[in-house]
């Protein structure tokens, strides 16, 4: 930790007044009207040799006073700047992939918010090298990094209260850099979001085959089998178990979740670009939120290796499963939007999903429940865990047992809770309090929940930010 904050006073060491005019994005192609709000793109150095892209937009309340909220994607590989244009940020990216709609419900509404772009490989970061080896541990630190030097560029932030939020396997990022910030007295961190996040392979994966069953996925001979194979005494281990019978049913189970031709990320959406050929194409990339395969437990004690390495690819970046990110890679390698957001020549072509830096990933953090057990125990941070009910991803029922299983003190049973849809009242859909951690689900969303739902989005993450009742 010592060594830790030495790199980040030495990056610290120039002072600058208020945020970098340089950055500054001053005319966004795609908008037929420019924002009233600021708005920043450029890099954070986090060594001589490596730089993380950012995109900050400003509250469009009183940025002064608003907290301000780092988003982090997941993947690994995943750019953050597909949540900004597709989920929560001030503007939308539409199918033709040259304009924008404002966004009603951005979370810029409410808060100052960052997009980081890591690690180098994902979008728009990159490092000199193009050396995309990396792992959990040095993640973290990178972006720690990053985050003491984007203070360091607007220290008129830096008194602001500040939230660390993600998605997917920023569930791994969000709790390993909030486990470091801690330490830093000079951030005001004031809690962490987590959507739809890995908290923990095992729980993940045990609790996916309750989910696959009970949404009709499975048939009755192969969850009979399962429960033969796999359950003692009521107690069923999905995950890992050396019963090789047991390992077979699991096997079926995951392919029919995973190579079937669902959308694993919303259970009830389509599947663009249609099933099979899609799943051909996509399937390296189809566990990138972290989701073992049955048979590959063991290999998690490899530590610094990938638990799935994937063939390698001729281009840089893929698309994911059912997803179709056309329009926002068209957006953003437009040479006037690349302009716009002042990536130099030398900065990669964006892609959504990096498979350089997900085949050299190293997964070390299994099982969160260490990071969160530590910031529960300084009782002054405020956490939420939420996810859309109909995600096969990151499914909502192991997230639901991990914060159960971290036995804090109940505050509020488990209730339902009401958004606005702009005509009435809601089901949002159910949340349990806990002392500083809530778990909360929003009905009918998948893993990218602002995307399914905005206004359920925008009104839990409004009241997590508030400290209101959910």
């Amino acid at each position: 930790m010592v060594s830790l904050l030495f790199c980040a006073l030495l990056l610290g060491g120039l002072q600058v007044e208020s945020a970098p005019s340089a950055d500054e994005i001053l005319f966004l192609p795609g908008l037929t009207k420019q924002p009233m709000f600021h708005q920043y793109s450029g890099y954070l150095n986090v060594s001589e040799s490596k730089y993380l892209h950012y995109w900050f937009v400003e509250s469009q309340v009183d940025p002064s006073t608003s907290p301000v909220v780092l988003w982090l994607n997941g993947g690994p590989g995943c750019s953050s700047l597909y949540g900004l244009l597709t989920e929560h940020g001030p503007f939308l990216i539409q199918p033709d992939g040259s304009s924008l709609e404002y966004n009603p419900y951005s979370w810029n509404m409410v808060a100052n918010v960052l997009y980081l772009e890591s690690p180098a490989g994902v979008g728009f970061s990159y490092s000199d090298d193009k050396n995309y080896v990396t792992n959990d541990t040095e993640v973290a630190l990178n972006n720690y990094l990053a985050l003491k030097e984007f203070f360091r560029l607007f220290p008129e932030y830096s008194k602001n209260d500040f939230f660390i939020t993600g998605e997917s396997y920023g569930g791994v990022y969000v709790l390993t850099l909030a486990e470091i910030v801690i330490e830093d007295s000079s951030i005001n961190l004031k809690g962490i979001a987590v959507g739809n996040g890995l908290t923990s392979y095992e729980s993940n994966q045990n609790s996916l085959i309750y989910f696959a069953y009970y949404h009709g996925l499975l048939g009755v001979r192969l969850w009979s089998n399962l429960q033969t194979f796999c359950c003692l005494k009521g107690q069923c281990s999905f995950y890992g178990n050396p019963n090789v019978n047991c390992t077979e049913r699991v096997t079926e189970a995951t392919n029919i979740v995973y190579n079937l031709g669902l959308n694993i990320y919303n259970l009830y959406a389509p599947c663009s670009g249609g099933t099979l050929g899609r799943y051909e194409e996509d399937q390296t990339v189809i566990h990138h939120s972290g989701i073992p395969f049955p048979k590959l437990p063991a290999h998690i004690q490899g530590g610094e290796k990938p638990l799935h390495p994937v063939k390698t690819q001729k281009k840089m970046w893929l698309e994911l499963p059912c997803i179709n990110s056309t329009a926002s890679r068209i957006f953003l390698n437009n040479p006037y939007v690349r302009n716009a957001l002042n990536i130099p020549p030398e900065a990669p072509e964006w892609g959504m999903f990096s498979s350089e830096v997900f085949e050299h990933y190293g997964r070390i953090v299994t099982d969160m429940t260490k990071q969160y057990l530590k910031l529960l125990s300084a009782l002054t941070y405020r956490i939420l865990v939420y996810n859309g009910d109909v995600d096969m991803a990151c499914n909502f029922l192991g997230n639901q047992w991990f914060v159960d299983a971290l036995q804090q003190k109940l505050q509020v049973n488990r209730r339902a809770w009401l958004y606005n849809d702009g005509n009435s009242e809601q089901i949002g859909g159910f949340v349990k309090e806990f002392s500083n951690i809530a778990f909360l689900t929003v009905r009918g969303a998948g893993h990218m929940v602002p995307t399914d739902n905005p206004r359920a989005a925008l009104t839990m993450f409004t009241r997590f930010l508030k400290k209101q009742p959910f």
